[in-house]
Formats: structure tokens, C-alpha cells, sequence
């Protein structure tokens, strides 16, 4: 029986894994399956957004979406800009300044990048450095290890899990990551979607 004294000793990925059910219940391996397919980046909050007005140099700003998917800006308040693109922001921004200017005209670039939550993947646990990382068309397993450095040195890197959506229903793998990084199997590389959560146990030895 766990005490709570055991209870805090225990790895934190560990404890992760207990509540989604790892420890008893096995799961199979990821299945290769086909490069994500190049899609419009959805604006989320965190990002960084470059707004220029046509002639209007005072109305032109930078601005950071706010944790409520909101931006402000001269003449504009709380704009709900979440899980737009940049162009339709631009076609939003275009509409509210038509009370003030005629004819504005509006073009947004996103400058710093954090994206929706669906269109992340999120690596918890025994990477090296553990984060968040915005989705980029093509991504894979390999591609998710080099943005956090690798695995970490006590990581039990071919038992870490993905929880993957499919279908509305959330799905448990087993990606072979020390095999992947460490042995230089390229075999063991897989395909990761937008919305995929990696988690990396620790070692028991």
C-alpha cells in the first residue's frame, strides 16, 4: 500500500502514467502512418501579431494574444482573434476601423508562435528540456526530440507513451524514442499529429 511519504517520492511522469492507466495496461506500439498534410496556421494565445494599416502608420502596432484569445489595439478592444488566420484577424480588424477610417485596409503577420492547443504537441516528463512546441506541417517523432534537446539521462526513452485524439476518442502508444535517439534506428521514427502529448518516464535503473 502506498503511504503518502511514498506517494511524494515518486517520479512525477510516474505518477502521470498512473492516472492515464499505464501502468497496467499495456499498449501497442505506434503504427506509421502518412506525414500531416501542410494546413493554415490558426492563431492561438501567446502569439505575437504584426498589424500594419494601409496610410495609417498610428493605427499600425505589435501586439501579444492575451491567455483569453483576445488582442487590443488602437481603436480596437477585445478582439477574440483564437483559432482565426492571420487574414481573416486582418478582414476583423478591417470591419471595427471602418467606423473611424474609410476604406482600411489591414494585413497581419504572426511574428512569434505558440498556437492553439490543438495544434501543439506537448512533451512531458524526461526530455531534456520538456515543452511545448507549436505543430509544423511534416513533424516527427525526430524532428519533436531535437526542439527539446533529447532525452534526459535517467529517460526510459523506448517506453514513452503518446496519447493521441482519433476520432474523438483519446488513444495510448508506445514510441520507441531510445532507440530512435540513441541507437540511431530510423525505423522506430513516426509521423506526430497536431494535439499529440508525449510523455517520457524515468528509469528504474
Amino acid at each position: 500500500m502506498l503511504t503518502y511519504k511514498t506517494i511524494f517520492r515518486l517520479p512525477a511522469t510516474f505518477l502521470i502514467l498512473i492516472m492515464l492507466g499505464c501502468a497496467s495496461t499495456p499498449t501497442t506500439l505506434l503504427p506509421e502512418s502518412r506525414v500531416q498534410p501542410k494546413s493554415d496556421y490558426l492563431i492561438g494565445p501567446g502569439d505575437q501579431l504584426q498589424i500594419f494599416v494601409w496610410r495609417n502608420p498610428d493605427l499600425s502596432t505589435n501586439v501579444i494574444v492575451r491567455p483569453d484569445g483576445r488582442i487590443s489595439s488602437p481603436l480596437i478592444d477585445d478582439l477574440d482573434v483564437s483559432g482565426l488566420k492571420a487574414v481573416d484577424v486582418g478582414k476583423s480588424i478591417e470591419n471595427r476601423l471602418a467606423t473611424f477610417i474609410r476604406t482600411p485596409r489591414v494585413s497581419v503577420m504572426v511574428s512569434g508562435f505558440h498556437s492553439t492547443v490543438d495544434q501543439q504537441i506537448r512533451v512531458i516528463g524526461n526530455a531534456t528540456n520538456p515543452k511545448t512546441i507549436p505543430y509544423r506541417a511534416g513533424m516527427t517523432l525526430l524532428d519533436v526530440m531535437i526542439e527539446v534537446q533529447g532525452l534526459s539521462e535517467f529517460a526510459d526513452g523506448d517506453n514513452a507513451q503518446l496519447i493521441r485524439k482519433e476520432k474523438g476518442v483519446a488513444r495510448q502508444y508506445t514510441v520507441e524514442l531510445d532507440s530512435l535517439i540513441r541507437g540511431g534506428d530510423i525505423s522506430k521514427n513516426r509521423a506526430v499529429t497536431p494535439g499529440d502529448t508525449i510523455i517520457i518516464p524515468e528509469s528504474w535503473f
